[in-house]
Formats: structure tokens, C-alpha cells, sequence
């Protein structure tokens, strides 16, 4: 075949339909306050591991609400669990608790037991 300098991507779109949402179900019922976090940035501006690494808590809570499991497994070993991001928090969310409940769920998902 004749190659043309072109090659063909691989799908970058999301199916929200089949993503795995059972850590997403977990943390809500444990912290409510997970579901009115409104993506402002401010905790990702204010996260000291965020200095030294490429940790954004903003995209951990968007990988979680989307099911993105193994994208989560990598993000969350960043978070240093200073809180920072809790006291800046413009809607009072109580980030570290939904940090430590994540890590929690990922436990518990590899027992199969959510």
C-alpha cells in the first residue's frame, strides 16, 4: 500500500454510557458535597502537589465522574493530602475526604467489593 504521510487516530471520544461510574456512586453517598463541585479551578491553583508535579485535583474529580478508573489510579499517587485545596474551596467542599474516600473505593474495587 502506498503510504501518503497521513495515519488514521484512534477515537478520542468518551461514552459516558460505559464508563465505570460505581466510584462516582460510592463517593456521593459517602460525601454529598462531591456532586456540587462546579469545576472552578481554584483547588487545582491552590495544590502544593500541583507545584511539583502535574497533579490537578479538578481533572481527578472529572476522570471520577466520568468512570475513568485507570486514569484515577494514576492521578490520585500524586496528592500530597495537605488540604489546601479544601480551605480554598469557594463551595466548601470537603476535598480531602473525597481524596481519601477515592482511595478508598479503588481498595475496595479491586476486591470487587462495590
Amino acid at each position: 500500500m502506498i503510504n501518503f504521510g497521513y495515519k488514521i487516530n484512534t477515537d478520542r471520544q468518551i461514552d459516558l454510557n460505559h464508563c465505570d461510574r460505581r466510584i462516582a456512586n460510592f463517593i456521593s453517598k459517602i460525601e454529598p458535597t462531591f456532586n456540587t463541585c462546579i469545576a472552578c479551578g481554584t483547588c487545582t491553583t491552590t495544590c502544593t502537589a500541583g507545584n511539583f508535579t502535574n497533579f490537578n485535583p479538578r481533572l481527578l474529580y472529572t476522570l471520577v465522574k466520568r468512570g475513568q478508573i485507570d486514569e484515577v489510579k494514576k492521578e490520585i499517587e500524586k496528592c500530597m493530602l495537605c488540604g489546601k485545596c479544601q480551605l480554598a474551596c469557594p463551595r466548601g467542599i470537603n476535598t480531602r475526604h473525597i481524596i481519601l474516600n477515592i482511595q478508598k473505593a479503588l481498595e475496595k474495587l479491586e476486591k470487587n467489593e462495590i
